[in-house]
């Protein structure tokens, strides 16, 4: 009669324990069982500050006083898979240091209250990044909260955006 070897039976095990876990994530990335999130790091530490939960599509914006124009300013992000895309900026007046022509593929509006909505930029930014509170504050729109990154990051501090994503 021969022998069971111990080995036989513990590969059969792997496999089948590696078809279950891939089968598992498999569904879980079909169902979109993962949630992503809006990565706050500052750049000299690379130490994470903040992270937010964003979904794909959602848009959210950094609004400060612009240094040299003196106005307030606001620049609307995008995320598309895990990229952030520029989409729009909003000017309270035209100045020194903002925009002043519009481009090719880029519209010009108005708001009810005056402010100037500069869209069709769907331009991709690889690393964004701002100096917080150089000025003036500069707060982060997500959703319905408003973040003070002077508060969260500290004066000063240059802190990066990403999108990252955490399957569960």
């Amino acid at each position: 009669m021969p022998k069971h070897k111990p080995e036989r039976k513990f590969g059969t095990a792997a496999v089948i324990f590696l078809i279950i876990a891939a089968a598992m994530v498999l569904y879980l990335l079909h169902k979109g069982s993962f949630e992503k999130f809006l990565v706050l790091t500052d750049t000299n530490t690379k130490r994470e500050i903040e992270r937010y939960s964003i979904k794909d599509g959602e848009r959210f914006s950094i609004t400060f006083v612009h240094s040299v124009n003196k106005s307030p300013l606001t620049d609307v992000y995008e995320i598309r898979g895990n990229d952030i895309y520029v989409v729009e900026t909003h000017y309270h007046s035209f100045g020194a240091g903002v925009q002043t022509e519009i481009e090719d593929g880029q519209t010009l509006s108005y708001t009810s209250d005056g402010t100037m909505v500069v869209g069709g930029f769907d331009k991709l930014i690889p690393d964004l990044s701002y100096f917080v509170g150089t000025v003036s504050d500069h707060i982060l729109k997500i959703g319905n909260r408003e973040i003070s990154l002077r508060e969260l990051c500290g004066r000063n501090c240059k802190v990066s955006f990403s999108c990252k994503q955490k399957i569960f």
